[in-house]
């Protein structure tokens, strides 16, 4: 009882179209009666019409069978359509927009593990409300401390944040002109690195790659449906993880989804001149797999916003048809799909992103800020596009 009062409580969102549906159905119906009526009185029509009318039959019986084969239909279709959430957004008076977020309930939703850090690890912890646990493995140089202040500014649901170990490493790179950076130099941000890009990436005063492991944090990648990586920066919040060998190792041995959400942008001093191929072999070279799926942003971005990127030396991570592989029709219940293979991984392009205004300031110059339109991925977006492939055959 408790489980098909959930399921009608599904469509409390949707009375008022179904009631409108349900009136427009009756008045077909009586339409295509009349039409039947008149048809049985002037024109001559074969014997089969005698059963596949029921006339054998008195029509008050006749009657009652129709209608409870009617019934029968509209029970299973309210009940199948139940099975979809339907989300109300509040929007602003005179807008617009809207988003229609539906997926397929099933009575176990999925486990997902996030390998991401920074705003990233934020954004796709909104996901948790699709999921029966959500645990973000946060980057090993980063202190899990900073994620759950920041978290509690948010009501994120089944969101689980969990460090990889509890030894503070540090993370180093080495860039195109043999130069070795750590990698909380804000090296994205220092001009005359713009056009380098990372050769290598390592752990300092590594022990070969193996630490302590959380088991906790071993334990959400072994019994994960899906491994989420990203979104984020790939050198400064997906690879470090990577780096260490019970985790890479882990995720290698997992039967989950890999699924990796590439960035929108490259990022100076990092990746710059890396395409869609390059992030893919990054991952495959320290992670010792390939992912399943990788998200591409194909929102194409407005002229002013560009022109901010490209001021920081920053261009649009997009496919490049040059690394085409093959392509391969995929599935779901709701849509057939022709994707890209890359890499040996597939691609899906998607409008993953959103511009946003955002304050820039200084911390010598705090009065000096400006508003300016950056590009940000959409958590409502994400949310959608991972639901979708974990509903692919």
């Amino acid at each position: 009882m408790h489980n098909i009062l959930k399921r009608l409580s599904a469509l409390r969102y949707l009375a008022r179209p179904l009631a409108l549906a349900s009136i427009g159905i009756v008045f077909i119906s009586l339409g295509v009666a009349y039409f039947v009526i008149a048809l049985y009185r002037t024109a001559e029509l074969p014997g089969f019409f005698y059963y596949l009318t029921l006339q054998f039959l008195d029509r008050w019986v006749r009657g009652w069978v129709l209608t409870l084969i009617g019934l029968v239909f509209l029970v299973a279709g309210l009940w199948r359509l139940s099975g979809v959430a339907v989300i109300p957004l509040d929007a602003k008076p005179g807008s617009e927009d809207e988003f229609v977020l539906g997926y397929r309930r099933t009575s176990k939703p999925p486990r997902i593990t996030v390998l991401s850090g920074g705003a990233g690890l934020l954004i796709l912890a909104s996901l948790g409300r699709y999921a029966s646990r959500l645990t973000c493995i946060t980057p090993v140089q980063d202190p899990v401390e900073y994620y759950y202040r920041a978290s509690s500014l948010y009501n994120f649901e089944n969101v689980i944040f969990v460090p990889p170990t509890p030894d503070r490493l540090e993370v180093e790179v080495q860039l195109d002109d043999g130069t070795r950076h750590n990698i909380k130099e804000n090296i994205s941000h220092r001009e005359k690195l713009a056009g380098r890009h990372a050769i290598d990436s390592m752990l300092v005063d590594d022990q070969a790659g193996r630490h302590p492991i959380f088991r906790q944090a071993i334990d959400a990648i072994q019994q994960a449906d899906a491994i989420v990586l990203g979104p984020g920066s790939l050198f400064e919040s997906i690879l470090p993880n990577l780096l260490i060998a019970e985790v890479r190792e882990a995720i290698g041995r997992s039967k989950a989804r890999k699924i990796y959400i590439c960035s929108l942008m490259t990022e100076p001093g990092l990746t710059s001149g890396f395409g869609v191929a390059e992030h893919i072999r990054q991952i495959e070279r320290y992670g010792g797999f390939t992912p399943d799926y990788v998200l591409v942003n194909a929102q194409r971005i407005d002229a002013d916003v560009r022109q901010i990127y490209e001021a920081a030396h920053q261009v649009p991570v997009y496919m490049n048809p040059e690394e085409y592989e093959e392509t391969i029709v995929s599935k779901t219940d709701r849509v057939t799909a022709r994707d890209v293979v890359v890499e040996g991984a597939v691609v899906i392009e998607a409008d993953l992103a959103t511009s946003v205004v955002q304050l820039t300031a200084s911390l010598d110059q705090p009065g000096a800020g400006r508003t300016v339109r950056v590009l940000r991925h959409d958590p409502d977006k994400l949310a959608t596009a991972i639901l979708e492939i974990l509903r692919r055959e």
